[in-house]
């Protein structure tokens, strides 16, 4: 079973958001996807919105589109901080991330 299909992406649509209480700064993610994370000037990573415009509210979350989804979820699953969160939109149950079950 691949990644996408182990976290239900060829049906379910995902999201994802970063805790940057969490963040170390080190950048993997944006390594990994940066159509869909990016550093800011404090040094922490943020999720994009559909514009590029880093989402910086606590919590916000963005679409993770679906060629993306292995990179993302590579993203959550190497980050030092363990501060990616990636769950399904359907439910909001966490797929991949510190809390994932």
């Amino acid at each position: 079973m691949d990644v996408q299909q182990e976290a239900g992406a060829g049906t379910e649509a995902l999201e994802v958001w970063i805790d940057q209480d969490l963040c170390t700064g080190d950048g993997i993610c944006a390594q990994y996807a940066p159509e869909v994370f990016e550093l800011d000037i404090d040094g922490l990573a943020y999720v994009k919105g559909a514009d590029d415009e880093l989402l910086q509210e606590k919590g916000a979350a963005t679409p993770v589109p679906l060629p993306l989804v292995t990179d993302v979820i590579d993203s959550a699953r190497e980050c030092p901080g363990e501060c990616i969160h990636v769950r399904r939109v359907s439910d909001s149950v966490e797929v991949y991330g510190p809390d994932a079950g």
